[in-house]
């Protein structure tokens, strides 16, 4: 089985032709200010074009309005929307409309009945399954959390789901055996501070997740 590997989060030039040169299949451009893995437009545009072509581009975006999203699509040209704020489904199918790409909207895990959520979302083209922040916390996402994998048992799961919260070349192999995830998504885990990604870590979280499918 092969495993599909996106690396979040990306910031610069040579960290993001390190994820290229490891393999991953989506690379994450952050739009979200109050992370320390935030990008400008013109950051975010020259690193879209370094990508273009190598991997699928993502734009993740929380809680867009349209100016925002209509940005982030002129500079990015993103392959995929990654919404990971409170949208609601009625929002991520008007976003999907609006920029006429795929959208992935991302749902907090902390217990089983989070998983309620997911028949309300199949607007979306793909779900990410990520640990709920908790509370207090500023960002949505990116805290380095696992939720208990064993909530997923038995439950019904969306073809092309991705698995997301506190991953890292020594847990992924283990999150994918549990869960049957054929998709992993990381940031915290390839870095060596917040918001800095370290080549290494991208290039063993990337054999490691592969060796584990």
């Amino acid at each position: 089985m092969s495993i599909c590997v996106k690396i979040c989060g990306l910031s610069t030039p040579e960290t993001l032709a390190a994820a290229l040169e490891s393999g991953a299949d989506w690379i994450g451009l952050v739009r979200f200010e109050k992370s320390p893995r935030h990008v400008g437009l013109d950051t975010a545009r020259a690193l879209s074009e370094q990508a273009r072509g190598r991997a699928e581009r993502v734009v993740l975006l929380v809680d867009p309005d349209d100016a925002a999203l209509a940005a982030a699509m002129e500079a990015i040209d993103p392959d995929l929307i990654q919404l990971h704020g409170s949208e609601t489904p009625e929002r991520v199918g008007e976003i999907r409309r609006l920029a006429g790409r795929p959208v992935m909207k991302a749902i907090g895990v902390a217990t089983r009945a989070d998983l309620d959520r997911i028949a309300a979302y199949a607007v979306a083209d793909r779900l990410l399954l990520d640990a709920k922040p908790p509370p207090g916390a500023a960002l949505p996402g990116g805290n380095g959390r696992a939720f208990d994998w064993d909530l997923l048992a038995g439950a019904d799961l969306p073809a092309g789901w991705m698995l997301s919260g506190g991953l890292d070349a020594v847990s992924v192999a283990a999150a994918l055996a549990r869960t049957g995830a054929t998709a992993v998504d990381v940031s915290s885990g390839v870095e060596a501070g917040p918001g800095v990604k370290d080549p290494d870590r991208i290039a063993a979280f990337v054999r490691a997740a592969r060796a584990g499918g």
